[in-house]
């Protein structure tokens, strides 16, 4: 398998862009953070036509690394193209962990998204899934990864291949792994 176009996914949370970004380096490839297309001033989501149009674009070159989970928007536009699929598959309580420190963080430093969004305060104590990054991956964590168990033996994907990380000693030997195979 030539592992060039490369579909990272996983919960909110789980490190995916992080790790995306990790392997584009490796590899020496255009790294796509599907986040920083969809989420334009304000959190206004970018019109769907237009976020296909976007990403269908930058997944035209024959070599890229993505991260998001935007199937409900962009269908199998990522994945028809992919030949690799990267699942960091997490255990739910350490992904909150994750998120809880990394939202914090954002939200202390003020740091600047994509677009000029900021994560708020506000945002943190909701527990509306709409509103709050922790509350949605905590819901969303077991929806994802039955959709990812039964993608792996989906003969839609059968020209893909699956990696599923489970922990972040298995992301740095994939990472080593690419690294010795290039």
């Amino acid at each position: 398998m030539s592992r060039r176009r490369i579909s990272v996914v996983g919960a909110a949370g789980s490190g995916k862009s992080t790790l995306a970004r990790r392997i584009s380096r490796q590899l020496g490839v255009p790294y796509i953070e599907l986040d920083a297309i969809h989420h334009q001033p304000g959190w206004t989501p970018m019109p769907e036509n237009e976020f296909r149009a976007a990403v269908a674009e930058r997944i035209a070159c024959e070599a890229w690394v993505s991260d998001g989970n935007y199937r409900g928007k962009l269908g199998d536009l990522v994945w028809r193209n992919a030949d690799t699929v990267v699942w960091f598959d997490l255990p739910r309580p350490l992904v909150a962990l994750q998120l809880i420190r990394r939202t914090l963080g954002r939200v202390i430093t003020r740091r600047v998204l994509w677009n000029g969004n900021r994560e708020s305060w506000r945002d943190i104590f909701t527990l509306d899934p709409e509103r709050s990054i922790i509350v949605w991956s905590w819901t969303s964590h077991p929806a994802l990864r039955a959709r990812y168990v039964a993608a792996q033996t989906d003969p839609a994907w059968r020209h893909l291949e699956f990696v599923r990380i489970r922990s972040h000693r298995d992301a740095d030997a994939f990472l080593d792994e690419l690294r010795h195979s290039g």
